[in-house]
């Protein structure tokens, strides 16, 4: 029970700060222009090096800490305030931490490859979700829990891909206001996440203190 607990809580975590919807919106938006023909070869591009990212951050995060010489209590209570920001973001409804400018869609609708720029990051490997790996990654004990946390990677990063592959259809169907309800109840959802993983790191901090 507690491993299918933890299962639910890393996709519901992975889903919500990596945002298949929302990016799926973005990237209809993005390549309705030059990079229209493109667009197979750029959401697998991203999909790819965003993934890549992301299990770097996933596998190395913890020894990147280390290097730091920041404890995992720390980083979980300064992650755990930079996803509760980003929930507030989705909650109401503006461009969640993973969101990219104004600037950034100009020059994205230039020609050129935008596959790592803007969609891999910050589009999908956003500030949001390579804190969340690191978190949940952290919070992992023993190997099968850290490879259902790698699937759970997967699965999400498939969604998007599959999301951003049929953008015109979800943004057709759901609209502005059906993607800000997405948005809105993923921002709950990641609200809770959020205040869980301070009150773990402070749990830890108090015990190590």
């Amino acid at each position: 029970m507690l491993l299918t607990a933890n299962w639910i809580s890393a996709f519901v975590t992975l889903f919500v700060t990596i945002g298949p919807i929302e990016a799926a919106v973005i990237f209809a938006g993005l390549t309705s222009g030059v990079h229209r023909p493109d667009r197979r070869v750029l959401a697998m591009r991203a999909v790819l090096i965003a993934g890549a990212v992301l299990l770097l951050f996933a596998v190395c995060g913890r020894a990147l800490l280390s290097l730091l010489h920041i404890s995992l209590a720390a980083f979980r209570v300064a992650g755990g305030v930079l996803l509760f920001l980003q929930a507030l973001s989705l909650t109401f409804a503006n461009a969640g931490l993973s969101s990219i400018s104004e600037d950034e869609r100009r020059e994205a609708r230039k020609p050129g490859d935008i596959a790592v720029f803007p969609l891999a990051f910050p589009l999908i490997a956003g500030p949001g979700s390579l804190s969340a790996v690191v978190l949940l990654a952290g919070r992992s004990e023993g190997v099968l829990d850290s490879a259902a946390i790698l699937l759970m990677l997967g699965v999400c990063l498939g969604i998007t891909y599959v999301a951003m592959r049929a953008s015109e259809l979800l943004v057709r169907r759901l609209g502005e206001t059906g993607a800000d309800v997405v948005g809105r109840i993923s921002g709950v959802l990641l609200a809770g996440l959020a205040v869980q993983f301070i009150f773990d790191g402070l749990r830890q901090a108090r015990l190590l203190g």
